[in-house]
């Protein structure tokens, strides 16, 4: 069945029609005092942003949400899982960091943040799905075991789909590393050797030592690949090149 859209301008003319009163009449919206049962552990799945970027979901907004999480009955807790590629996501410890620099702190949000997959990332559950590609996937244990959910996701431009949003926030974003690298596992890149002057940016952004520079020219071992695209994003001559096809 189709979905219910909401919609609400960016027009902030008083404090009764302000962006965080939208967000809070959107909460009502949606029902979720229909959804979350009293005392359920809610978890709210956002993306909390790579350090040094602006283009994460306003904590003063995530507030309300949570707000009404809690007047909904539910305990409600901020969640992500950590990335494959280097970065200041890259394990439980630096993405609590950046979570709390970027003001997603208790005090602030009214919420805990737990990272879903653990220290490394290692921390999931099988779950059977019986789909096209894949049987089973590994969904980081502190999602699978939440008895609710509230995701909130913001729209973003994508190196291989366009466009990141809700799906890709679920689809990806609850998995584990494990997980994460098997929807990578056809995505690993190759270099174009006409293009690469070996500067080493690719191998220095390789979290799992996959790219190595021989001869004046970077290498991919696709055994240690995961496929997380870092290293497209690093080189600066499109050197790096997605496997299309795959």
């Amino acid at each position: 069945m189709p979905a219910t859209v909401y919609y609400a301008d960016m027009h902030s003319r008083s404090l009764e029609d302000s962006k965080i009163a939208k967000v809070a009449r959107l909460c009502d919206a949606v029902g979720l005092k229909k959804i979350i049962k009293k005392n359920d552990l809610t978890a709210i799945k956002l993306h909390f942003g790579e350090y040094g970027n602006d283009t994460h979901l306003n904590p003063s907004l995530v507030r309300q949400v949570v707000d009404k999480v809690m007047d909904a009955g539910g305990k409600p807790f901020l969640t992500d899982t950590t990335t494959l590629y280097s970065g200041s996501r890259h394990n439980a410890v630096d993405h609590l960091q950046t979570a709390y620099l970027h003001g997603f702190a208790p005090s602030v949000v009214r919420a805990p943040v737990i990272i879903a997959d653990g220290l490394y990332g290692e921390n999931d559950v099988p779950v059977r799905i019986k789909a096209k590609h894949f049987k089973d996937v590994h969904i980081a244990t502190e999602i699978r075991r939440a008895p609710s959910m509230v995701v909130l996701s913001h729209f973003k431009g994508h190196e291989m789909t366009g466009f990141g949003g809700a799906i890709k926030n679920i689809g990806m974003g609850c998995g584990s590393r494990a997980g994460k690298m098997e929807m990578h596992s056809d995505g690993k890149p190759d270099i174009d050797e006409e293009r690469c002057i070996g500067c080493g940016r690719c191998a220095r952004n390789c979290a799992h030592k996959a790219i190595s520079i021989k001869a004046g020219k970077a290498h991919n071992d696709h055994g240690k690949c995961v496929g997380c695209g870092r290293c497209i994003a690093a080189c600066p001559f499109d050197a790096v090149q997605p496997d299309w096809e795959g």
